[in-house]
């Protein structure tokens, strides 16, 4: 809605509005990256809370190929519970990862809200010539995925008090991971596209690239990583309703061939916070790229491929 709403003709600006972040392009062959993001808790630990928050919103300038500057807070929450000390746990959990990124919080804004929600608005700066945007895909480009899905799942479990203590704390341990060590491998190795993976879900996230390149996909369904008991909370029930808005969604760009089970198309569409980096790579380079990801401590899972084809689908096998 908004791409169409806010057109921009500025060559300053360097991509289109359905890109992960805002890129705009200063003197000097520097641009800078600025993007948001804020949501209600998906976890009771407001700490957790605070940490995942802030990694889920600056993983857009990872996503972009861009190095953080500097954040702002954005805090709405409910004035009467102040004293508890929960708000400030939050902006605890938000600042110690900022820390971790190597940038400070320079300040923010909050207001009084029934419901709590906290998130940050990240700047950060790009090469533009090395800019990881999502319309760089190539056919016979490798896709690889950085982080596991399911968290969408394991966050409607936790509503639910269904969820088992040691499937949150790995989900929470996701969560909070930087996307850093996955833009620096994807910097290092020469990729051509990324997107990072959150509400929209793979499936969503990819056809956002997909159609941004010109081009389409495929998925190896068995080869994409999913957090541990996600599967099981996902066959109770525990479904997001952003989950299934994206499978509504996504419901004529994307094919299933053979037998994909019901569970399988769930978790593929499955709406992440702070997921993963959905890395296209020239397929002389992903050895690099998997080497590189190695040596920063993070894990890439080769999952599909580019393919010709201007119609934007995703066929899952």
């Amino acid at each position: 809605m908004l791409r169409h709403l806010i057109p921009s003709e500025d060559p300053r600006v360097l991509v289109d509005a359905g890109d992960d972040a805002a890129v705009y392009r200063l003197e000097g062959g520097r641009a800078i990256v600025v993007t948001l993001d804020f949501f209600t808790p998906i976890v009771d630990d407001p700490y957790d809370f605070g940490q995942i928050a802030a990694a889920n919103a600056l993983s857009d300038v990872y996503a972009m190929g861009g190095r953080p500057l500097f954040a702002l807070n954005l805090l709405s929450f409910p004035r009467k519970l102040l004293p508890e000390g929960i708000a400030e746990e939050i902006i605890r959990g938000g600042a110690e990862k900022a820390r971790e990124a190597g940038i400070p919080v320079v300040g923010g804004h909050s207001i009084d809200d029934a419901e709590p929600k906290y998130g940050m608005v990240a700047v950060g700066e790009v090469d533009p010539g090395r800019m990881l945007s999502i319309d760089r895909a190539r056919p016979g480009d490798d896709l690889v995925l950085t982080k596991p899905l399911g968290s969408g799942i394991v966050a409607t479990a936790v509503k639910a008090g269904a969820c088992p203590g040691e499937v949150l704390a790995e989900a929470v341990r996701t969560m909070a991971r930087l996307n850093r060590a996955a833009t620096g491998a994807a910097l290092a190795a020469g990729a051509s596209a990324a997107t990072d993976v959150t509400g929209y879900g793979l499936t969503g996230h990819l056809g956002n690239m997909v159609r941004a390149s010109g081009v389409s996909a495929s998925i190896d369904a068995a080869r994409v990583p999913l957090l541990p008991g996600v599967r099981a909370l996902a066959e109770a029930g525990h479904v997001p309703g952003g989950t299934r808005r994206n499978q509504t969604d996504s419901a004529d760009t994307v094919i299933y061939e053979g037998a994909i089970d019901e569970i399988t198309r769930i978790l593929l569409a499955d709406a992440q916070t702070s997921g993963g980096l959905l890395i296209a790579c020239p397929p002389d380079r992903t050895p690099a790229l998997l080497d590189e990801l190695d040596e920063r401590r993070e894990v890439g899972h080769l999952v599909g491929e580019v393919m010709d084809g201007a119609d934007g689908r995703i066929v899952i096998l």
